[in-house]
């Protein structure tokens, strides 16, 4: 495995003129794999503020229309895995393509749903069909730049997808009542659509295939354990598990927990989940560049304890602009651990098998946000002051626990195993 200060710079080898086009086709590239990722994150995010108006337009229970947030992450989750390893043998750009075209066409085609089922099954094939973008992008920018590199171009990618959560949490909420659910699906889909069309002109600056035939079952488990032999690998992907389950725990029942509280209506509540985005789409650049300068070791459990501490605030009887900071406090926490974790993540395992590396990673994240979203609903039972105890309670455990874990997580302290 080669070390960051080794690895090569992918334009060294290129005359000063092409390198200048070089990398003014990567910024391209990468500016058109975000916006891909934020549109991603856009229609992902767009349900859970809706839950509230999907439930009387399908004239279902709010617990049973929720159920469709945990469908469309397991699913992502599942096929994560699968994609990884395909891109390891057939490009990164092949498998991003097909993963796109899939995306598109079930996003327009959600529309025809007629009922809370037909809802259901249009989200388990999109997030089959959407789960190939964003782990393949992580995993080329891991592909093109050494480790030491990577925090400013995971920046970007988690700008747009923060930007995505942002439009998504809002613009649903606050759209639906004028256009309709239906014509955010077609105008999502439409959008993508144009992405992919402007990516197919730079196909040919995708990495190429890193092996030469699929891996058998055998060597496909023989690969996973591999990445979590390590404490580094064991600790960090706990910690990817965790985080994703408290985060969509949290943020899939805002809507309703808004609704109750404070009475608000779609509109308010999707003004009100505004800010959940709001520090990624500013400040996540800025995280990835001083993460390749301090490290993780000061980020990581910060970002941990904030979001435990703004989950735990929404117990209290605090006004809605209490709330509205909270919201924004939980996010800048999950801005401060996500894109960290992903850091570490391309730094395990081999070089020729990081699509699979990346795919655990996306495989475990979103299989955190399917089991948060039904655990947190499964705990409503109690009623939101104890299930957000629970909940922040066990991540001001974790952000406590982590500040001697990620202790060694500095940007010239490089595990081998």
């Amino acid at each position: 495995m080669s070390s960051p200060q080794n690895r090569p710079d992918p334009l060294a080898h290129i005359e000063s003129s092409d390198r200048e086009l070089r990398l003014r086709q990567h910024q391209a590239l990468f500016r058109l794999l975000a916006i891909a990722a934020g549109l991603i994150f856009l229609q992902g995010y767009m349900i859970a503020p809706l839950i509230p108006r999907l439930a009387e337009i399908f004239n279902v229970p709010v617990q049973e229309i929720g159920f469709i947030v945990p469908i469309y992450m397991l699913a992502y989750a599942l096929m994560a895995l699968f994609y990884g390893i395909l891109s390891d043998r057939f490009g990164r750009w092949s498998i991003i393509r097909i993963s796109l075209i899939i995306f598109v066409v079930c996003t327009g085609l959600t529309v025809t749903a007629q009922t809370a089922s037909q809802m259901a099954a249009w989200r388990l094939v999109t997030g089959i069909g959407a789960s190939g973008v964003i782990p393949l992008t992580f995993a080329l920018i891991g592909d093109l730049f050494p480790f030491d590199q990577r925090g400013g171009k995971l920046g970007l990618v988690f700008a747009a997808m923060e930007g995505g959560m942002a439009a998504g949490s809002a613009g649903g909420a606050i759209l639906e009542p004028f256009v309709g659910w239906r014509m955010l699906f077609v105008g999502t889909a439409v959008m993508a659509a144009l992405v992919l069309w402007r990516l197919n002109r730079y196909g040919a600056m995708f990495d190429t295939a890193k092996v030469e035939k699929l891996p058998t079952i055998r060597q496909v488990f023989r690969g996973y354990s591999e990445i979590l032999r390590t404490f580094r690998g064991q600790r960090t992907y706990a910690y990817v598990l965790w985080n994703g389950i408290y985060h969509s725990g949290v943020y899939t029942w805002l809507g309703l927990y808004l609704s109750q509280r404070y009475e608000m209506n779609a509109l308010n509540i999707g003004l009100t989940i505004l800010g959940y985005g709001i520090p990624g789409l500013l400040f996540s650049a800025l995280i990835g560049k001083a993460v390749d300068r301090w490290g993780r070791r000061w980020l990581v459990p910060a970002g941990l304890l904030m979001a435990a501490l703004a989950g735990l605030a929404m117990i209290l009887d605090i006004p809605p602009l209490g709330t509205t900071i909270a919201i924004l406090v939980l996010s800048l926490g999950y801005d401060l651990t996500q894109p960290l974790f992903v850091g570490i993540v391309t730094d395990l395992g081999d070089d020729d098998n990081l699509g699979q590396t990346m795919g655990l990673k996306v495989f475990t994240l979103f299989t955190g946000f399917g089991i948060g979203s039904l655990i947190f609903g499964e705990l409503l039972y109690l009623g939101f002051g104890w299930t957000l105890a629970i909940f922040g309670g066990i991540q001001l455990i974790a952000g406590l626990l982590a500040i001697p874990l990620f202790w060694q997580e500095v940007p010239w302290v490089r595990s081998e195993g």
